[in-house]
C-alpha cells in the first residue's frame, strides 16, 4: 500500500481523492498547473500530512499517482518524472472543452490508451472518472461496510490494477475490474455506469448549477454487483458525441 499519494491536477476530484487520502493516513503531495503557491488554502485544510509541490516534484515523492487533469492537458503530464509509477488517470473526453481529437473520434483509442501512449514508461489505470466530485467524498465507507460504494477499473497491467484496488479499497471503495484500457470505455461518458448511478435523476441545468446540485446530493451507493451489471450493458456510443454532465 503507498505510503505518499502523489497528485498532479488539484481540482474538484484531486481534492476529494486528497481529502480522502488524508483521512485514511497518508501522505500527500499536490501540484498542479499553476505552482505550489496556488495550493496554500487546500494545504492547509489538510494538515500536516499534506504538501505541495510541482508536478514533477510530485511524481518523484510518490508512490502512487493520481492524474486528476483534463484529458486536454494530458501532454503536460512529466513522462519522464511518471517513468516506472503507476499512474491513475480521472480524465474524460470532452469535445466541447478537449476539443476534438481524431483517434478517439474514431474510436481507435479511448482517453486512456492515449494517455498510455504518453506515458510509454509508466503503467496507466483508469480510476475515478465515473463518479461526480462531492460523491466520491460522501459515498466512501471503510472495508466491509454494508452500504459500500464501488467504482470500476481498467488497465493493461494486472499488478498495477492491483495497487489501484488497493487504493480505492484504503479510500473506501470497492474496485471492480472491467478490463484492459480498450475496454475503459464502459465507464466513460454516455454509458450506464457513469455519474447516474451514484446520483439518480438528474434535472437539466448548466454545468455549474449541476456542480452546485451535487453539493446538496449526498448520493447513491451503488455496490460491486450492480457496476458489474451496468458495465456488461454498455454499448459503445461515437466519443466525439460525448457532453459535459449538464443538460445531456
Amino acid at each position: 500500500m503507498p505510503q505518499t499519494l502523489g497528485l498532479i491536477g488539484s481540482g474538484m476530484i484531486g481534492s476529494s481523492v486528497a481529502r480522502l487520502a488524508v483521512a485514511a493516513g497518508l501522505e500527500v503531495v499536490l501540484s498542479n498547473s499553476r505552482g505550489p503557491e496556488t495550493l496554500a488554502d487546500l494545504v492547509a485544510e489538510l494538515g500536516g500530512r499534506a504538501r505541495a509541490a510541482t508536478p514533477a516534484e510530485a511524481a518523484g515523492a510518490a508512490d502512487l499517482v493520481v492524474a486528476a487533469i483534463p484529458l486536454k492537458a494530458y501532454e503536460l503530464l512529466p513522462a519522464e518524472a511518471l517513468a516506472g509509477k503507476t499512474v491513475l488517470d480521472t480524465a474524460n473526453y470532452y469535445p466541447e472543452r478537449d476539443g476534438h481529437l481524431a483517434e478517439l473520434d474514431a474510436g481507435e483509442l479511448t482517453s486512456s490508451a492515449l494517455m498510455q501512449r504518453h506515458l510509454a514508461g509508466s503503467q496507466v489505470v483508469k480510476a475515478f472518472n465515473n463518479i461526480t466530485p462531492h460523491q466520491l467524498f460522501t459515498l466512501a465507507r471503510p472495508a466491509g461496510a454494508p452500504d459500500r460504494s464501488a467504482l470500476p477499473i481498467a488497465g493493461d497491467d494486472a499488478e498495477a490494477k492491483t495497487e489501484a484496488a488497493r487504493l480505492l479499497d484504503v479510500l473506501g471503495y470497492d474496485a471492480v475490474d472491467i478490463g484492459t484500457l480498450a475496454a475503459s470505455w464502459r465507464s466513460e461518458p454516455n454509458t450506464p455506469v457513469y455519474i447516474r448511478p451514484y446520483l439518480g435523476e438528474t434535472p437539466a441545468m448548466s454545468v455549474e448549477a449541476f456542480l452546485r446540485w451535487t453539493l446538496q446530493t449526498p448520493g447513491i451507493v451503488v455496490p460491486a454487483a450492480r457496476v458489474g451489471k451496468l458495465v456488461e450493458t454498455a454499448v459503445r456510443q461515437p466519443a466525439g458525441e460525448a457532453r459535459l454532465p449538464s443538460d445531456d
